[in-house]
């Protein structure tokens, strides 16, 4: 029944470009052929702990070399460019959760080298639950969820929580981004002893990376990875 019912799904409800709506000819792919041909792929040549883009002495950032991260790597398919940013936009701000599979679904696939060798245990970067009432959903749960579903793994809900409510990093300074988030996520006991793969939409200069992995690790967590649908260039 499930073949029949997905067809019929399709037929009244077609699927659609997911940056600009268009209406896709048929249920494979995820972007119409103007959008998938602007789509920026991370370049090979980034650091090799956090991934931001660019050749770096011994392959790591200064950001990483300053002062190492609490994971072990990050990683994103796409630069948050383009249609990728127009994508996370609806998904975020325009009250679109519906996107969440095929999101999850397109980074299973571009991400499927980085998830050979990454944690099972899915663990979403949360909302505040403030936040969360005025979204109605946290989009980043769905996301791990679904990813979850597409790659055989687990994402149980509660195991990282925000705790205290930071305003959006958005138009922060470095500094300011890390003092922000500095002590806001605690992680339960249900972590000990787990490697963690910690789920978010988009990386951008790490500092709510960094602190949520850092409360992960205080939790017992042995080893902490992230990945992101997107990654900011963030140094020059």
């Amino acid at each position: 029944m499930r073949p029949v019912l997905k067809a019929l799904l399709d037929l009244l409800y077609p699927p659609s470009c997911l940056a600009c709506t268009k209406v896709l000819p048929g249920p494979e792919g995820f972007f119409c052929e103007a959008c998938d041909t602007a789509l920026e792929r991370l370049p090979p040549a980034c650091c090799r702990t956090c991934a931001e883009p660019g050749t770096f002495p011994g392959a790591s950032c200064p950001r990483c070399r300053a002062s190492p991260p609490p994971f072990s790597r990050a990683w994103a398919p796409f630069a948050h460019e383009g249609p990728v940013a127009r994508a996370i936009h609806r998904f975020k701000y325009e009250d679109h959760p519906n996107l969440a599979g095929p999101l999850a679904e397109l980074l299973a696939g571009e991400a499927r080298g980085f998830l050979a060798q990454a944690p099972e245990l899915v663990v979403a970067l949360p909302l505040h639950k403030r936040r969360y009432h005025a979204r109605k959903y946290d989009q980043a749960q769905l996301l791990a969820g679904a990813l979850a579903r597409a790659t055989g793994r687990k994402a149980p809900v509660g195991l990282l929580t925000r705790q205290r409510e930071t305003q959006r990093q958005v138009g922060l300074s470095e500094a300011e981004r890390a003092q922000n988030v500095a002590g806001a996520f605690t992680a339960s006991s249900g972590v000990s002893g787990q490697r963690v793969l910690l789920v978010d939409d988009v990386f951008t200069t790490g500092a709510t990376a960094r602190a949520a992995a850092s409360a992960l690790r205080d939790a017992g967590a042995t080893h902490v990875e992230m990945l992101t649908l997107a990654r900011a260039f963030t140094l020059e």
